[in-house]
């Protein structure tokens, strides 16, 4: 059973990113996404599910969707809106034939960076 998950580190404060909104799609096409299902980090940046259930996942080219904006305005750490950097999006390709897929977020307002974890 492959599993998906991430964790969502807020680099400006230090801590992890509690309370953002994250948003699963599927690309059913170049021009066509779903949506399969809506999250919000939990204490420790991370979800209390995984970001696909093993009823959900199917081999293929997914979309998952961090609202950053929404964030640290929240945390008073912007003002504009919408932000330069109001959702950040990690598009990656998920195989059946792998356990597990660890998808880490570091945050700030001005920049980011995701890999693959473990």
């Amino acid at each position: 059973m492959t599993t998906v998950t991430t964790h969502v580190l807020d680099l400006t404060r230090g801590c992890p990113a509690e309370g953002m909104n994250v948003e699963v799609y599927i690309l059913e096409s170049n021009t066509k996404k779903r949506l399969i299902s809506t999250h919000q980090t939990n204490a420790d940046g991370r979800l209390d599910q995984p970001v696909l259930s093993a009823e959900q996942f199917n081999e293929g080219e997914y979309e998952i969707h961090y609202a950053t904006g929404a964030y640290f305005r929240h945390h008073r750490l912007i003002e504009e809106n919408p932000h330069f950097s109001e959702w950040i999006v990690t598009r990656v390709f998920l195989a059946i034939n792998q356990a597990h897929y660890h998808i880490p977020l570091l945050v700030s307002p001005w920049g980011y960076q995701v890999y693959r974890g473990s």
